[in-house]
């Protein structure tokens, strides 16, 4: 079967002279989306699509079948041509995503996503069935990744320009043509960078606009209209124009909903949006790149050229005119040694709001809507039916089918041509949900977005450390997963064990793909972690090469270094440059690198950790410094027991450390006023619940915190709390603890410090108050005799206090109040002691000596 002959569009008006520059898009420019090339038999089929739009996708690989075109030019960058082949693979399961980094620089990076639905995956899939080469046709990211970051970038037409993503016009697009930087900051921490021009062959992750690029653009604007960045939303536009007042439903209404994508309307529609318009730079050269690999495709002897872009650019690309103008355009422009490879993607990371975004808020609908051509509305609410009823929530068949109605009511209510994922949300919510928005949530993280995560053969380029990571994974039977997932491990099994090496291990090359979460289980054999793969953790793994090939090697010189430059855990976020520069570790910094050193079993570094706290230890005379480094210390000890893992020599360190503390408490909770007193009580928790680890120190310990609390200078919050602690201990009686408290609140005490001392006695429970009626009785006599003023003074501090006590202790309490059985007066005896001084200055004053008054009373 013959390929039908190209059709020449009609001509409207007197074509552009080849010598145009790129702004293709001037009236009287062809509106066709074929094209012959003057005075050659080559022709152009030039297809203007959405990218990730699955009506495009499917209208795509259709054209391409009925064309059989020579040759097949694809929106991205070429650097990624001798990739291609990779994607015949049956290993290589989208979503994924090509990525370009700096070698050396791995903070400089960008990604072009494909989805199953992408025009420009449904391309490449064409051709290598066909086997017909394919190449990507875009600015090369050689050019795109060697802009310096300080470099002003303008902003040009936002990526709903290239009418691929409506919804960017919203705001939630950014300029794809300087992919700089394209890196995320923290897991679970900072904002990640927003979403760029991604997929289908445009570099996602583009440096966001600062105010050197405001200042840029107004510098530009000073020097006239030529060098202005013109914000335009061609989308917009043609949808006000159908008086459709949301572009993203007009663009499914009239491409998506389609049988089939009328590739020369929208050639025509684009035409005539473009008119006037002159593409700044940075678009001028990536649309003249685009030309110079179209002239060159026809040197190689193609005749037949199909090519696949963005709608925005089609009028620049009808006619590839001659090559000196894009020539000059193209001279001079910087570059960098860039290298590529394919890595996994998800459906998440294709919505606009996670970063890495390509400007689509439903990965998951859209996916559906490419996989089930045929009866889509019927098949996703029987979908959505599913995911409730695994959630135990009743939705029986009788729902679907009022469901479907309700759609399809509603889409001929609103003239649309089939029920979109409006109309299905609102019948997923009217019906299958009866009005409850949790479950219409479920439905939105489950289906409408949909955490799918891809999947690259063993033959794609990695550097070592990913493909140790890679083998690694498939020994321990850890499968990367978008969704999180929980993982309890019992580390008394060597399998067990060695998946926590590997989760620590990750953990200080900054590859945080588990996280960990409290044990459900009591034990220190007992870990829970929370695991979730992201796309970004490749660029992780890519940067933590430089330390070693293998995850142990890599690990231990991350570690050597942490200690050596004292770098920060997040510097590989903040590029080159002085932010990047090392700053000093504390001690208790240095204390949590040797815990995570001996949770990731790693004994070559683990000696260099501990000689650098036993020097820094040595050498602080900070006793706060000393009590923050002690309890990583005591853990890692605890948990070198626990693993079998050996740590030679930390004992010491810790029996040093804890008899500092001792000698130095007394001075150190001196003189604290109400900020640092808080800060005091936490330290002084976390060591109590250090010693309370270690074999031997213990006792030492309370000796040294009963010698403290007799004093009578303390802050109100370290007093209660060592009263409480010694209580606990079985350290001082609770009748000398009832002393206390009556002395703490006595009407000579302020009441600030009267309730500070309440506070610091009672924080963390309620049940002491529960279960001794005197302590209770102290606490509501004195209450009970303060004045309004004083009242209302303390009253912050009291609500802070019984505000964290668990709902059951609050309750019990207000019932023994309620009832009478605090026992505020019977739990009050008096004190002989500290009386006699009293009753002696009494007696003097009557002038009546201790005999004589005890005589007197004995004959009474």
């Amino acid at each position: 079967m013959s390929p039908e002959a190209p059709r020449t569009p009609p001509a409207h008006g007197t074509p552009p002279a080849h010598g145009t520059p790129p702004a293709h898009g001037t009236p009287g420019a062809p509106s066709g989306r074929h094209r012959k090339n003057a005075g050659a038999a080559a022709s152009f089929t030039v297809l203007g699509v959405r990218h990730h739009g699955p009506g495009s996708a499917r209208a795509v690989a259709a054209e391409l079948e009925r064309l059989r075109p020579d040759i097949v030019l694809i929106e991205g960058p070429p650097e990624a041509d001798h990739l291609v082949a990779l994607a015949a693979d049956p290993e290589m399961r989208p979503p994924v995503a090509l990525l370009a980094h700096v070698p050396g620089d791995p903070s400089k990076a960008a990604f072009w996503p494909f989805a199953t639905f992408s025009p420009e995956w449904q391309a490449i899939q064409y051709a290598l069935r066909a086997g017909v080469p394919v190449r990507f046709c875009d600015l090369p990211a050689t050019h795109g990744l060697a802009a310096e970051p300080a470099d002003p970038v303008p902003r040009p037409v936002a990526p709903a320009v290239d009418a691929e993503f409506p919804e960017a016009a919203a705001g939630r697009g950014t300029p794809p043509e300087h992919p700089v930087a394209a890196r995320a900051a923290s897991p679970d921490g900072a904002a990640e960078d927003a979403p760029g021009d991604a997929p289908g062959g445009r570099a996602s992750g583009a440096r966001p606009p600062s105010d050197d690029d405001d200042a840029a653009e107004r510098e530009a604007e000073a020097e006239g209209p030529r060098d202005q960045v013109v914000h335009r939303d061609p989308i917009g536009e043609l949808a006000g124009a159908a008086g459709y007042d949301d572009p993203e439903r007009w663009w499914e209404d009239a491409v998506e909903h389609r049988g089939d994508t009328p590739f020369e309307v929208i050639a025509e529609a684009m035409v005539t949006v473009r008119q006037g318009y002159t593409p700044h730079e940075q678009e001028a050269r990536r649309e003249a790149y685009m030309r110079r690999t179209m002239r060159a495709a026809v040197k190689d002897g193609h005749r037949r050229v199909a090519v696949v872009c963005g709608a925005w650019h089609v009028p620049a690309l009808l006619d590839p005119g001659p090559a000196a103008p894009d020539d000059r355009l193209l001279k001079g422009l910087p570059r960098v040694k860039v290298e590529m490879t394919w890595v996994p993607w998800t459906h998440g990371r294709l919505a606009s709001w996670s970063g890495y975004g390509a400007g689509i808020t439903s990965p998951g609908w859209y996916d559906h809507l490419f996989s089930a051509p045929d009866r889509p509305i019927e098949r996703w609410l029987a979908s959505a039916a599913a995911v409730l009823r695994e959630e135990d929530l009743p939705v029986s068949s009788a729902h679907v089918i009022e469901a479907v109605r309700l759609a399809h009511s509603l889409a001929v209510v609103r003239g649309r041509p089939l029920a979109g994922l409006g109309e299905v949300t609102e019948a997923v919510r009217a019906v299958l949900c009866e009005g409850d928005e949790l479950p219409v949530e479920l439905i939105q993280r489950r289906m409408v977005v949909g955490e799918r995560l891809g999947g690259v053969p063993d033959s794609t380029p990695m550097v070592p450390l990913q493909r140790d990571l890679r083998d690694r994974r498939r020994r321990l039977k850890l499968h990367p997963e978008a969704l999180d997932r929980e993982l309890d491990l019992d580390l008394r099994k060597p399998l067990d064990l060695d998946r926590s090496r590997l989760l620590h291990r990750l953990g200080l090359l900054g590859v945080a793909w588990g996280t960990p979460r409290e044990a459900r289980g009591k034990g220190t054999f007992r870990e829970s972690w929370t695991l979730a793969w992201r796309p970004e953790f490749d660029i992780d793994l890519i940067e933590a090469s430089g330390y070693g090939t293998t995850v142990p090697a890599a690990a231990t010189a991350r570690v050597r270094e942490l200690v050596d430059l004292g770098s920060p855990w997040t510097a590989r976020h903040a590029g080159p440059g002085p932010s990047a520069a090392p700053s000093p570790r504390t001690l208790a910094e240095l204390t949590a690198v040797a815990e995570r050193c001996l949770l990731a079993d790693l004994p070559d570094a683990l000696p260099h950790v501990l000689s650098s706290i036993s020097t820094r230890a040595a050498l602080d005379s900070d006793v706060t410094h000393l009590m923050a480094a002690l309890p990583a210390l005591v853990r890692t000890q605890r948990y070198g027991d626990v693993r079998g893992t050996p740590a030679a020599g930390l004992s010491v360190i810790v029996d040093s450390l804890l008899g500092r503390i001792r000698a130095g408490l007394s001075a150190a909770v001196t003189g604290l006023d109400d900020d640092s007193a808080r800060e005091m009580l936490g330290h002084v928790d976390a060591v109590h619940a250090s010693a309370g680890l270690l074999e031997s120190g213990r006792q030492g310990w309370l000796a040294a915190l009963r010698g403290v609390a007799e004093r009578r200078d303390l802050h109100g919050l370290i007093s209660g709390r060592l009263t409480r602690i010694l209580l606990d201990a079985g350290t001082i009686p609770a009748e000398d603890v009832a002393r206390r408290m009556s002395r703490s609140m006595s009407a000579g005490t302020p009441p600030a410090q009267a309730a500070a001392w309440v506070e610091g006695f009672l924080a963390g429970s309620g049940l002491l108050l529960v279960h001794d009626a005197g302590l209770l009785g102290l606490i509501d006599t004195w209450l009970t005799g303060l004045t309004g003023e004083a009242f209302v003074d303390v009253l912050p501090l009291l609500r802070r206090t019984f505000g964290a006590f668990t709902p059951p202790e609050r309750r019990a309490i207000g019932e023994r109040v309620s009832s009478g059985g605090s026992g505020r007066v019977a739990a009050l005896e008096p004190d002989d002691e500290r009386a006699a001084p009293a009753v002696r200055t009494v007696l003097t004053i009557l002038g009546t000596d201790l005999t004589s008054a005890a005589t007197a009373e004995r004959s009474a």
